[in-house]
């Protein structure tokens, strides 16, 4: 079966702490959750990431603490959360080394770093905040082997003497994970749809794993060359994960599990009780302050009572919501294998998220009377 093994394997095998790495996807699409959750499991930490378009893989990451530097355009789940809410937090409270590229420059990044160009020269950001601001110090920057010196540098352009554009660092990636619709056992991946950021990943990364939704023959895949994307050279493991990518969607195959974006989008607001109950004491407080400033105010009264109820039931144990660490301990940690998660989020609600044909997504046909 060529390079074909268990998830658990792949993980273990590939994917090391203190890795500069990088997933596949982009915000809620085609996003390598079966393998995210095996490396959140196994423990690797002390990634170097380069988020690209991110939502709540690195978002899980961030807030489990797996992140020793984070180089991201934007993180959010994509119609749920605007801002994924541990990034967020993280970024607040200065507990997460973070730096930041628009997007157009990131993607550039990555495909630089699978054409092995040493810098890149842009024109992008020049005169935006993003030049004037540095999230990562040089001071910082010199201390960490897997970060560059430099956000960027100015440089002249040698074929227009007098211009300057901006050459900016070329990930050095250590490993990618991806999650694709068709892979063989050799490593040659179809994929359906948006290619994203993919492909330049799994061929700059040293290490690739691959997770697919359907593990084809290599005969199969060999009848039409043009719809291949990923050259098998360049994957190191391939993993048969269908619905490798919930709760995010898989272009013609599934879409967005809504419930549990939701779900996501509720209890990461909290890290964990205690934190839940600090943010509901905090809410009540300027609840109340809002209501006394104005006693004819029933709305803002009624605010107020609510949020002290909120309060009261976190703080004396009775009405604690959900948290980040309740979530990921009922979806990923309460589980050995990706196969058990299946079997626990469910056949009919995955059934729910299937692609309807000729629509793109999952909807219901009208039904008509005969």
């Amino acid at each position: 079966m060529g390079k074909v093994c268990t998830l658990s394997e792949a993980v273990a095998r590939y994917v090391k702490s203190g890795d500069t790495i990088c997933f596949g996807g982009f915000t809620t699409n085609r996003k390598p959750y079966a393998a995210v959750y095996e490396i959140l499991r196994q423990g690797q930490k002390d990634f170097t990431a380069w988020g690209g378009p991110a939502g709540g893989d690195w978002d899980m990451m961030i807030g489990e603490g797996r992140v020793k530097a984070y180089i991201n355009c934007y993180t959010a789940n994509s119609g749920y959360t605007n801002v994924s809410r541990r990034f967020r937090a993280a970024i607040e409270e200065g507990k997460l080394t973070f730096e930041d590229y628009s997007q157009d420059v990131l993607m550039l990044q990555l495909h630089a770093a699978s054409l092995g160009l040493p810098f890149l020269p842009v024109r992008l950001m020049n005169g935006s905040g993003l030049t004037e601001h540095w999230g990562i110090s040089r001071e910082e920057r010199e201390k960490m082997d897997s970060v560059d010196n430099d956000k960027f540098v100015y440089v002249d352009n040698p074929f227009n003497p007098g211009e300057k554009v901006i050459a900016v660092p070329v990930p050095k990636l250590d490993c990618a994970v991806i999650h694709v619709q068709k892979a063989s056992p050799d490593g040659t991946c179809i994929i359906e749809g948006d290619e994203f950021h993919d492909v330049d990943i799994a061929v700059a990364a040293k290490r690739t794993i691959v997770t697919c939704e359907e593990l084809v023959s290599d005969e199969y895949i060999r009848r039409d060359p043009t719809l291949t994307r990923i050259f098998g050279m360049c994957v190191d493991a391939v993993v048969h994960a269908p619905h490798g990518a919930w709760p995010a969607q898989c272009y013609g195959y599934y879409d967005v599990d809504g419930i549990a974006m939701t779900e996501y989008d509720k209890a990461s607001k909290y890290q964990d009780a205690d934190d839940a109950k600090r943010q509901l004491a905090k809410a009540a407080e300027k609840a109340q302050k809002a209501a006394d400033k104005d006693p004819g105010d029933a709305k803002a009264a009624e605010k107020a009572q609510k949020a002290a109820s909120a309060a009261k039931g976190a703080e004396d144990g009775t009405a604690i919501p959900e948290t980040f660490q309740d979530f990921l301990n009922k979806w990923v940690y309460s589980v050995k294998t990706h196969e058990e998660l299946l079997d626990k989020v469910g056949a009919s609600r995955l059934i729910s998220t299937k692609n309807v044909p000729g629509l793109g997504y999952a909807g219901k046909i009208p039904e008509r009377t005969c």
